[in-house]
This record gives structure tokens, sequence and C-alpha cells, in this order.
């Protein structure tokens, strides 16, 4: 039996229906399969089959964002955007607010260290230009939202009415203020503190002075006890050094108001509302050396935990003038 074909030099048989070798050059086989004219396709494909590969991912990915816009129109729609969800004990942020401090160091490095040359205004100033900014809403409420229009004066016997928030009062500060330079230029700098907002939460007050927890410095109960009743309604602030050491370096304190009034509570995300503000002075720290601060907050339903790890109810801040 004989087999068709031409018999090569090398005993080897090549057959009539074999393809012929590809002898196209590398360019000509990279402009082919961009758009090989012999077949119609373009990178392979031929209009049809992109037609259809592209009518079928533009229908998956039509479905696909449906369904999409389908759940977060149904999320959305059980919220409020000016109310949470999940509130006090039923939230992450929990019913034991937190204390913040300003000036609040703009070096990450630095942590909560406040640190600068007492002889040095480029020093001086940077902290005082972040005070500027953090009460810039305070004594220019037009920047606010609805520009400060719902804000009223509040006081004890009277609390803020319907809709409406109590405005902080910046004009009280003396060698706190603005225009002393909130006495940095002066070695006694001034350090706000806030207590942090938590929807709905209404505090408990340490108003009877016959009723005052032990481990309250006595010369807040002496405060307490020289305020008429209703003053008495406030959550009290106490800042001291940490260690016996950082308390003999720290020297005196002046607290320009004491307590964050019973009228800015409880918070409910009313436009325009403002966190009171504790002011405290640090009348003469020791100068050249690392002072450790905590402040507290006194509630009978703020649990305080001091320490490195926690720091519930309170606040931590390192001063150090040169």
């Amino acid at each position: 039996m004989s087999i068709p074909g031409k018999h090569t030099e090398n005993g080897v048989y090549e057959f009539d229906y074999l393809r012929k070798a590809d002898t196209s050059t590398n360019w000509e086989k990279f402009r082919k399969g961009l758009w090989n004219p012999e077949t119609n396709e373009i990178l392979g494909r031929t209009f049809k089959s992109w037609g259809q590969l592209f009518l079928f991912y533009a229908i998956f990915y039509t479905v696909l964002a449906a369904l999409f816009a389908i759940c977060m129109y149904g999320w959305m729609s059980t919220l409020d955007e000016h109310e949470p969800k999940w509130k006090l004990e039923e939230s992450r942020i929990g019913k034991n607010p937190g204390l913040g401090f300003r000036p609040i160091p703009l070096n990450f490095e630095q942590e909560s260290l406040i640190w600068y040359e007492a002889q040095n205004q480029t020093s001086i100033k940077e902290w005082t230009e972040i005070l500027d900014n953090f009460l810039e809403l305070y004594t220019n409420n037009s920047k606010l939202p609805g520009g400060g229009k719902n804000q009223q004066i509040c006081d004890f016997d009277k609390p803020p009415a319907p809709g409406k928030v109590c405005a902080v009062d910046v004009g009280n500060f003396g060698p706190c203020s603005p225009q002393n330079g909130y006495s940095y230029n002066k070695s006694s700098p001034c350090i706000f503190v806030k207590l942090n907002k938590i929807y709905g939460w209404q505090p408990e007050f340490y108003n009877d002075p016959d009723d005052l927890p032990a481990a309250m410095p006595e010369e807040l109960k002496a405060h307490i006890r020289s305020l008429p009743p209703l003053q008495r309604n406030q959550i009290w602030v106490t800042c001291e050094g940490q260690d016996p050491g950082d308390r003999e370096n720290l020297g005196s304190i002046e607290y320009i108001n004491r307590g964050f009034p019973s009228y800015f509570y409880p918070f409910t995300n009313t436009q325009g509302y403002l966190n009171p503000l504790v002011v405290v002075r640090l009348l003469r720290p020791n100068l050249h050396m690392i002072i450790s601060i905590e402040c507290r907050a006194w509630a009978k339903n703020i649990v305080y935990h001091g320490g490195d790890t926690f720091r519930e109810g309170s606040t931590h801040f390192e001063i150090m003038i040169d």
C-alpha cells in the first residue's frame, strides 16, 4: 500500500493537505492579531462576537447596579440624618462620654505633647493659631450651619426653647482670650477642655453638698457648696498632675469656668450646637520638663477609669515650656 504524497530526501512524507508554514514576520502577526481581513476579526473576535460580549456585560452590570441601588435605598430609608439609629448603650460609642482637649499638636509624632518656647514668638504662634481655628465657630457663629440663628442665651432657669440651642459665651475668658494670646506668652498656657458628644445622653449631677464622692478634691467640694442650688447642676472638671512629681511641677491651676452647665444637655444634634468649654489655665508650671496632666469629668453617670490604658471619663496631655 502506497502513501500518497511527496517523498523528501530525509524520508519524510509531506501530505498535500498539511497547512503551509506561517512565514509571516512578527509585525505582520501583530497586525493580523489586531485586525484579520481574512476572517474580519478584531483581537481574535468577530464584530458579532464582540457585540454579544458587550451586551452580556452591559446587562450583567446593569442588574448588579440595580440590586446594589435597591439595597442602599432600603438601608438608607432606615436612617435619620438628624438622629442615630442606635443610641446610648445600644451604640458602639456607648453612654460614657470622655473628655477632649485643645490645642492638639499638629505633628503626629508629638502625640499629646504641647511644647513651645516661651521667648519664641513663632513657637507661641503655632499653638495660638490652633486655638484660633478651634474657637472660630464660637467667635463667629455666622459660619455655623444656619448662620447661628437658632442660638439663644441660656441660664440654669432658662433652658433652650424647642429647636433652639444655647450659645457659648467666649467673651469672659479673661487671660485665656484670643486677645491675650491665651497666656502662652506669659508661660501660663490655657487649655480648653470639652466633653465628647453622645446623642440623647443626660448627665446626673453631683449637686447635693451632702452627697459628694470621697475621691472628689476638697477644693471642688467647697466650690460646689458655695454655689446656689441651680448652679450646682453642672458636669464638673478637675485637672491635676498624673503622678506626685507631675503635681509638684505643675503648680497652681486656675479655672476660668468650672463645669459644663445643665442647659447644654441632652445633645440632640440640633443645628448650631456647640460644645460648652471649661478653660484651664496653668499658672506657673516648671520650665524645661515634661509634665503629664490628667483632666477628669465628674457626674454620677460618668464612669471614671484613669491610667495609661483606659481613659474613660477623662483626658490626658503633656505640657513642656522651654
